[in-house]
């Protein structure tokens, strides 16, 4: 799971402030950092499906935020599949 500080540190970063959760870059951020979490979960328990189905929602989560963004401002858009090393 994704703590308090890291979910703080990375709304810092992609929000340029504290309190600016509703951008697209800080959303597809954390999205992303959850997904990795539940990625690394699910290499050492092969068998959790239920795990699994959920990774699916969030990844769809993220590829519709990332299609979103992608329409509405491109510069935006790579700078945050840069800065995530995201495969788009």
């Amino acid at each position: 799971m994704v703590t308090q500080e890291r979910k703080a540190e990375i709304v810092k970063q992609f929000g340029g402030s504290d309190n600016n959760t509703g951008k697209p870059e800080v959303q597809i951020a954390l999205l992303t950092e959850h997904i990795n979490a539940l990625s690394g979960h699910l290499e050492k328990h092969k068998k959790d499906n239920h795990s699994r189905r959920g990774l699916l929602q969030l990844v769809g989560q993220r590829r519709k935020m990332l299609s979103y963004l992608q329409g509405s401002d491109i510069n935006r858009y790579r700078a945050v599949v840069a800065a995530l090393s995201l495969r788009k």
